[in-house]
């Protein structure tokens, strides 16, 4: 019998109000449903430069939608949402912090944190000494770990962390791997159960058809 717990891998950055609200849940859905979680900070930005996208931010009428679209789900979900002093903002040293090579055994601590100082109350998160305080309030030597973000090998380390997320797929945040089937976006924890009793609704028949399809016209870009 094999007893091999299954794994779930979490690719965020805190630019992302959606990778909040994936936060705010993923750590319960694992328990619940008995999956390993492993916590990967990566850069957004160079997602969006990889794939030739926008953020939804640079988008004017997204970023009003989203904004709705924010204060909606907070009011669904009873917490409270502000949003980060500045959008969007440089996430570097957050993210460099929020490494289990830098925070250890305290990197849901630290991530958590970071998320609802940002997200919740509307701290500064790209700001060196307002992460610092915000992790002291937390418990944890915020000034220790910023120094930690400053070797070369931490900042090696994202790099690293983002390469291999694109070598995985990964276009955006956030995003979720269960066995190199990927998950993307706050509104796929559904999925994810069913994914994980083997009741996944997807047809790899249907789907490799659907990918084979011949293009009629592109768009010019």
């Amino acid at each position: 019998m094999n007893t091999k717990k299954q794994h779930l891998d979490f690719y965020f950055d805190y630019l992302s109000p959606y990778a909040y609200f994936s936060w705010r849940k993923i750590i319960d859905f694992c328990n619940e449903n008995e999956v390993e979680l492993t916590i990967h900070p990566i850069v957004f930005g160079k997602l969006l430069d990889h794939w030739g996208q926008l953020g939804p931010a640079e988008i004017p009428p997204k970023r009003k939608w989203l904004a709705n679209y924010c204060a909606r789900y907070a009011r669904q979900y009873d917490f409270k949402f502000v949003g980060p002093k500045f959008h969007p903002f440089n996430p570097l040293t957050a993210l460099r912090l929020s490494l289990k090579e830098v925070c250890g055994v305290e990197q849901k601590k630290v991530v958590n944190a970071i998320f609802e100082a940002g997200w919740s109350h509307g701290k500064d998160i790209g700001d060196l000494q307002e992460l610092i305080k915000i992790l002291d309030s937390s418990g944890i030597d915020g000034s220790a770990l910023v120094k930690r973000t400053m070797e070369p090998s931490i900042k090696e380390l994202l790099k690293h962390e983002t390469a291999i997320a694109i070598e995985l797929g990964v276009f955006g945040i956030p995003t979720m791997i269960i066995d190199k089937e990927l998950f993307w976006g706050n509104d796929q924890f559904d999925h994810m159960a069913l994914y994980l009793k083997g009741e996944d609704a997807t047809d790899k028949a249907l789907i490799k058809k659907v990918l084979s399809r011949k293009r009629a016209i592109d768009r010019k870009t």
